[in-house]
């Protein structure tokens, strides 16, 4: 008899409560009124230092290398793309509010360091020393107030530099506003000593990521506590990336204000630099295990009737996801691959939810997330299978008289209170009432899988284009185990 899955039944579809409405739609529209507020009164107050055509000037100016930045983080963000609110959100907190916080009290402690150390000295107490604590403070706050609220977002350190530099990337925007806004109001575009065209070259060209590298630190060290099982780990990770960010803000600025141009420079290649590559490496080897983590659990998916066996491969990579949807929008147009996106998407959650709670790091709710999940899955799919070929339009060469699998698991789905009607599934022992398929009923007409005669040539793609002969598959070997 077959083992009790770890994993429980999908639940049927939640209705929110009217607490639930009220932190689902009254939070985000009073967040949205806060942030707008913040926004404008940060408008304000740079426009009556520099005037409204400076603001103007430095704004075009900001667009540059904040499209730069924020399209390099949603690259990194291709395989389980975060929610476009949150991201919204982590954007406009670092434009407004982070931003408003950080003039006030660095403007503050500025004239307080002016009044007790001397005049003259507000600059460096400024910079060194109120600038990266109250800045990068203010960027973590959000990333902490998302761990705590919004704890399901985090599936590791990926999801932590994506939010850290979306925050990171608002605030330097309304910073670039001002500081190229500043130097047109006193220098013009070109000027012996400065100039737009000089700010631009160093904040827009030079470093872009400069914000988005400090904040990164937060955003890994709650990456990394998300994931731990150790309790010194998790309180002690998320400080230590506030430290190593507050740290590097530190330097950075120090290196111009004490260290002059030679100063900059060499905090630049030898700190900087080196920094940027590691982060870049960084990256490079989490998307990978992004995608060792959602292939381990494919077939998982496959097997509780989740997904299609046939869609493992697809699924696996982007290259195969990129193929899915491109066939779908020739054959069924835009609206099916949109469909069919949603559902990719839908998967690839679930399966880093599943890895999350075999691992035992998703937390006491990980039950009643792996029923929505499940509920959103099954909706997606059916969503993607009410456009015409949908999930077919990847297989134009599919076997004879192959249809593609419903929409959603098998019927009876989700199971009636005491029991569920296909034994069989991963989540109840009892032989399965589907043999040979967990979707077609019957034998397979294929010995050796359920779709196919004979091992894939093709490693990722399931349904290789070209001739099949009969009774064996393109290759001629033998059946896949």
């Amino acid at each position: 008899m077959a083992s009790q899955s770890p994993y429980p039944p999908p639940a049927l579809p939640h209705l929110p409560t009217g607490r639930q409405q009220r932190r689902g739609v009254l939070l985000p529209v009073l967040g949205v009124v806060a942030m707008g507020i913040c926004g404008l009164v940060v408008l304000g107050l740079v426009g009556s230092q520099i005037g409204v055509l400076a603001v103007l000037v430095g704004a075009v100016g900001a667009l540059l290398p904040v499209a730069v930045v924020v399209g390099a983080f949603l690259w990194v963000d291709r395989w389980e793309p975060e929610p476009p609110p949150l991201m919204l959100a982590a954007f406009g907190w670092g434009a407004c509010v982070a931003t408003l916080s950080a003039l006030i009290i660095n403007s503050t402690a500025k004239l307080a360091a002016d009044e007790i150390l001397g005049q003259g000295s507000g600059d460096l107490v400024s910079a060194v020393i109120s600038a990266p604590l109250v800045e990068e403070g203010m960027k973590a706050a959000f990333l902490f107030g998302l761990m705590w609220v919004r704890r399901r977002e985090f599936d590791g350190v990926l999801d932590g530099i994506v939010y850290a530099g979306l925050t990171a990337a608002g605030f330097a925007f309304t910073e670039n506003i001002l500081y190229f806004g500043r130097a047109f109001a006193q220098d013009g575009l070109v000027a012996a000593g400065g100039g737009v065209i000089t700010v631009f070259v160093i904040r827009g060209l030079l470093s872009p990521f400069a914000h988005p590298l400090f904040t990164a630190m937060t955003g890994i060290g709650i990456g990394i506590a998300v994931n731990s099982h150790n309790r010194a780990v998790r309180a002690l990770a998320p400080i230590l990336g506030f430290l190593g960010s507050a740290t590097l803000h530190a330097l950075w600025n120090g290196s111009a204000t004490i260290g002059g141009g030679i100063g900059f420079i060499l905090v630049y290649i030898v700190i900087m630099v080196p920094l940027f590559i590691g982060m870049v490496i960084l990256v490079v080897w989490q998307r990978r295990r992004e995608q060792r983590v959602l292939a381990a659990q494919l077939p998982g998916l496959a097997a509780a009737g989740l997904i299609a066996p046939s869609e493992v491969g697809l699924l696996a990579s982007l290259a195969g996801r990129r193929g899915w949807r491109a066939a779908v929008r020739r054959q069924a147009g835009s609206a099916a691959a949109r469909a069919v996106a949603a559902y990719q998407a839908a998967v690839t959650e679930l399966a880093f939810l599943r890895a999350r709670m075999e691992r035992g790091t998703a937390g006491p709710a990980a039950r009643q997330w792996h029923d929505e999940l499940v509920n959103a899955l099954t909706t997606a799919r059916a969503q993607a299978t009410a456009h015409p070929n949908a999930l077919r339009a990847a297989w134009p060469h599919s076997p004879p008289g192959w249809q593609p699998p419903p929409a959603g698991p098998p019927p009876g789905w989700p199971p009636p209170p005491g029991g569920t009607p296909y034994p069989g599934s991963p989540y109840l022992p009892g032989p399965s009432p589907y043999p040979g398929s967990p979707y077609l009923p019957g034998p397979s007409p294929y010995p050796g899988s359920p779709y196919l005669p004979g091992p894939s040539p093709y490693p990722g793609s399931p349904y290789p284009p070209g001739p099949r002969p009969p009774g064996g598959s393109p290759s001629g070997g033998t059946p896949p185990p």
